[in-house]
């Protein structure tokens, strides 16, 4: 049907009735170069995933990452402060990941903020989805499971395997080729001994997508289904100039199984320059438009796919709270009892 931005200004979002649609907050929290394609792959994304329900997406942002004056204003003109979400109604809750900034979570400038976030969505909502730092954080603060530097950075497509039955990737195709950009991993026997069910993983990126049922049922992605074809792209050409420029010691390793071997060939030649010149101003060279040129987002359908079902289930909770005009088939208590039998073990 259709999604509404609520920017808190007049219009048709501050008019609907939260009785009669699907209300659903986005936290963002990357940092300025990306917060706004994030939100648009998520808006995307969820309109996308929701032809039959009417979603009010509300925007929040933390103050305490650091923004620059203009971005700064920017955010305050179309996003809500975090201090509005603690009386907010909610059916459920993105909280996305952001760029890392300190060796230790508990260090991160907006930690104390995003454990708060936590113990509210668990209370507050029916469904949270934590990405990447935000996963990491939400478990760290839960449970006390601590992430673990990667040697390198973990950057590619990546095979995953579904890991258990579970209505969320019930009926998905394999392999499922997701997107990870992170640096850091969280150990999969530790996530198991606290309760969380292993729903996706990959033999070489580790896990992928995992879930757990604790008041609210949180859904975490270590990798970025919502990213866009040519994201990893841009991150890699950040990375790049970010070695030009002298504020790395390191160039990137190129993207896994991303490029095709052509657009490698490129990147690696692109590499070798950078090394023997690694001036600021080649970052102007990086040949970026013949890069993105082969460029394909085979991990859309998957993520389509897992927003389609967590929508469903947001629906299903809200049907429960009396909201009539919400379907009442094909919801969470009502997939295939073998398959419910399933879920409901996996996530005790």
């Amino acid at each position: 049907m259709a999604l509404f931005v609520d920017t808190g200004r007049p219009g048709i979002a501050g008019e609907l009735d939260a009785g009669k649609c699907l209300t659903i907050g986005l936290i963002n929290n990357m940092p300025d170069a990306a917060i706004e394609a994030t939100e648009r792959q998520f808006t995307d994304l969820i309109r996308a995933a929701t032809p039959h329900a009417v979603v009010l997406l509300k925007l929040f942002s933390i103050p305490e990452l650091p923004r620059s004056p203009a971005m700064r204003r920017a955010v305050a003109e179309r996003y809500c402060d975090i201090a509005e979400l603690w009386g907010s109604t909610l059916d459920g809750l993105i909280v996305t990941g952001a760029e890392p900034r300190a060796a230790r979570l508990t260090d991160e400038p907006h930690w104390e903020t995003l454990s708060a976030v936590v113990d509210w969505a668990r209370a507050h909502t029916a469904s949270t989805i934590w990405s990447c730092l935000a996963a990491h954080a939400a478990v760290l603060h839960a449970d006390g499971i601590e992430r673990r530097a990667l040697p390198e950075k973990r950057c590619g497509v990546f095979d995953c395997r579904l890991a258990a039955e579970h209505p969320m990737t019930q009926a998905f195709p394999e392999p499922l080729w997701l997107p990870h950009s992170r640096y850091n991993d969280l150990p999969e026997p530790a996530l198991v001994a606290r309760g969380y069910s292993i729903l996706t993983r990959s033999a070489t990126a580790g896990v992928d997508t995992f879930a757990k049922l604790d008041g609210s049922f949180f859904l975490f992605f270590q990798g970025h289904p919502e990213y866009d074809a040519d994201t990893l792209l841009r991150e890699y050409r950040r990375d790049a100039a970010r070695f030009l420029a002298g504020e790395v010691a390191d160039y990137p390793a190129m993207p896994l199984d991303y490029l095709t071997r052509e657009a490698a060939t490129l990147a690696e030649a692109f590499r070798t320059r950078a090394c023997a010149e690694r001036r600021g101003d080649l970052i102007a060279q990086f040949p970026k438009d013949a890069l993105a040129a082969g460029l394909q987002s085979p991990w859309r359908p998957a993520a389509l796919g897992i927003y389609q079902k967590w929508v469903a289930y947001l629906c299903a909770r809200k049907a429960e709270r009396g909201a009539t005009n919400f379907p009442r088939r094909r919801v969470w208590r009502d997939w295939p009892a073998s398959m419910r039998r399933a879920a409901n073990a996996a996530l005790r």
